[in-house]
């Protein structure tokens, strides 16, 4: 079995030599999921996009999702990623790897999140960076029975044919590509 510091090595590589920008439009086939969940307060959690990540920012640019609320991680002093509120404009802080964040505010739970990923399979499974963030948060808010709708956002080429995963791995609910969902 290939592990995942191997894997994870070569979609870094991959995603930066094929990385493009897409348009506000990609987010589209989101809103079929938002509105089957017939939720009035669009609280979605999403990221500033790092080493060619795809750059779900362009969500700002489709005049759908101007209603929405968004939520950005935010790392706090116990090395867990918590979601706080960002509106355009507001200052933004550099955290711990580079990557910019919100204020701390208080701390609000997403009803969806944009999570960011390396390479995906068939089952829904993600790669990430090796930190465990998303997965201890996501499996943490499971346990307290709280219905958060995941979506894996990536090109097209990140997916792999099946990705080794533990007890600690989170299964996405969909996932999200130039090409469509993966439900």
């Amino acid at each position: 079995m290939v592990i995942k510091s191997v894997i994870r090595k070569k979609f870094l590589k991959k995603r930066k030599k094929k990385y493009f920008d897409l348009d506000s439009n990609f987010f589209n086939p989101l809103l079929d999921i938002i509105f089957k969940k017939k939720i009035n307060n669009f609280k979605l959690g999403i990221y500033f996009p790092a080493a060619y990540e795809l750059n779900v920012l362009a969500i700002f640019r489709n005049r759908r999702f101007s209603k929405f609320k968004f939520f950005f991680p935010v790392i706090n002093d116990k090395d867990q990623i918590e979601f706080h509120n960002w509106s355009n404009q507001e200052i933004l802080f550099v955290n711990k790897y580079g990557i910019l964040e919100p204020e701390k505010k208080r701390e609000i739970t997403p009803n969806f999140i944009l999570v960011p990923l390396l390479a995906f399979d068939k089952n829904k499974y993600r790669l990430g960076y090796g930190k465990g963030y998303y997965d201890r948060y996501l499996n943490k808010i499971n346990k307290k029975k709280r219905n958060i709708v995941t979506i894996g956002v990536a090109f097209s080429f990140q997916r792999h044919h099946k990705l080794p995963v533990n007890e600690n791995d989170y299964k996405l609910d969909y996932i999200l590509t130039e090409e469509g969902i993966i439900k």
